[in-house]
C-alpha cells in the first residue's frame, strides 16, 4: 500500500486536516499496472492518493479487520473522501469491499465508485442498487477522473449537496 500526494507535502497524517482543494482517494486494484495508471491519473488531477492491492489491504487501511465495527482507527482518523475499486479482484470483489464499508456507521457516507473492464448490465445494476455512487468501465479516462469530484461529500458537513451527471 502506498500513500502519495501531487504536492511535495509530508507523508499522509490521518490526524491532519485535508486542504479544502485536496481530496484524498483510496484506489484499490489488484493489477499493479492498472493501479499505477489510476494513481497517476488521480495525481495529475490533484487528488491525494493512497493505493491498496486488494480489498483486505483497503480494509486494513480503514482500520477494519475481521469486519469489526471498531478497528484500529477511530472515526475522526478516517480522512478518505472517496474510494474507487476494481470489481474483479481475488479474495474479495470490489462489490464485497463496498458492502463491508457501507455496513460501518462512520464509513458508510464515503462514496464508493466501482470500475471494471467487463460491461455486465446485471453486475452494474447490482452495484448501483447496493450503494455504489457510480460504475465506470475501464480503461478509465481523464473525463472519468474529473467526474469523481461530484461524488464527494464533505465528511465534516454532510449537508453539502452533490450533482453528478452521466450515471
Amino acid at each position: 500500500m502506498s500513500t502519495s500526494s501531487s504536492s511535495s507535502a509530508p507523508a499522509f497524517d490521518p490526524m491532519a486536516e485535508v486542504d479544502a482543494g485536496e481530496l484524498h482517494v483510496l484506489a484499490v486494484d489488484d493489477c499493479v499496472v492498472e493501479r499505477l495508471f489510476l494513481e497517476r491519473m488521480l495525481k495529475d488531477s490533484e487528488y491525494k492518493v493512497t493505493t491498496a492491492e486488494n480489498g483486505v489491504r483497503a480494509l486494513e487501511y480503514l482500520g477494519l479487520l475481521g469486519g469489526a465495527e471498531e478497528g484500529n482507527q477511530k472515526k475522526t482518523d478516517v480522512k478518505i473522501h472517496l474510494i474507487i475499486t476494481d470489481y474483479c479482484m481475488p479474495g474479495m470483489t470490489g462489490y464485497e469491499l463496498m458492502k463491508k464499508i457501507k455496513e460501518i456507521s462512520y464509513l458508510k457516507e464515503i462514496p464508493v465508485v466501482i470500475m471494471s473492464s467487463e460491461n455486465i448490465p446485471t453486475r452494474i445494476e447490482k452495484c448501483l442498487e447496493e450503494g455504489a455512487e457510480e460504475f465506470m468501465l475501464k480503461p478509465i479516462q481523464k473525463s472519468d477522473v474529473k467526474r469523481l469530484r461530484c461524488h464527494v461529500k464533505s465528511l465534516n458537513d454532510p449537508s453539502l449537496g452533490r450533482l453528478c451527471l452521466g450515471r
